[in-house]
């Protein structure tokens, strides 16, 4: 089973998200229903783990909180583009749900995450995108602003890899107060 941690957009932010989606040649964009902002990816493992994640993270205690979206950019890896995100204004509480969300899967023998917590929303996956044409998608978007959304649990998904995308399926929802 391959799992992550995530918030689950509402339907109005992913409708914002899904505006933006076109005009850039050698981009795949992400379906409308997959649309999720990444706590911690934690890749596959047996059932067994699985309920061991389960259980340590629902022994977690949080306050909602609103989200709110704002900006666009790209992730390269080896000098290429390779995504396209809608980042996320700066928010303690989202930062604090995160380390807990860390820390409690540390506790059960999971490896310490080794990349920055950098939230964002991927957009697209990019497959030579002329680099004019994306630095034109970025100008163009540059100003995104979303309306703010509240956030009153976060989720567990698990991944299966398709042909074309993958699919996402919530497993659980862990509530916050």
């Amino acid at each position: 089973m391959r799992l992550f941690v995530a918030i689950d957009l509402e339907f109005a932010l992913r409708q914002a998200l899904f505006r933006l989606a076109g005009g850039l040649p050698g981009a795949r964009w992400i379906p409308f229903e997959n649309y999720h902002l990444t706590l911690r990816f934690l890749g596959e493992m047996p059932g067994h783990r699985a309920e061991e994640l389960d259980m340590a993270l629902a022994a977690l205690r949080g306050r909602s909180f609103t989200l709110q979206l704002g900006g666009v950019g790209v992730h390269e890896k080896a000098g290429r583009s390779v995504a396209l995100w809608a980042g996320v204004e700066r928010n303690p509480a989202l930062e604090h749900l995160q380390a807990k969300i860390e820390t409690a899967v540390q506790r059960i023998g999971f490896e310490p995450e080794r990349r920055r917590f950098s939230p964002h929303v991927t957009l697209a996956r990019l497959d030579g995108a002329p680099h004019d044409k994306l630095v034109q998608w970025l100008q163009a978007h540059a100003l995104l602003r979303t309306e703010p959304m509240p956030v009153r649990h976060f989720t567990l998904f698990s991944s299966q890899l398709g042909k074309d995308q993958a699919v996402y399926t919530a497993e659980v929802d862990y509530e916050l107060a």
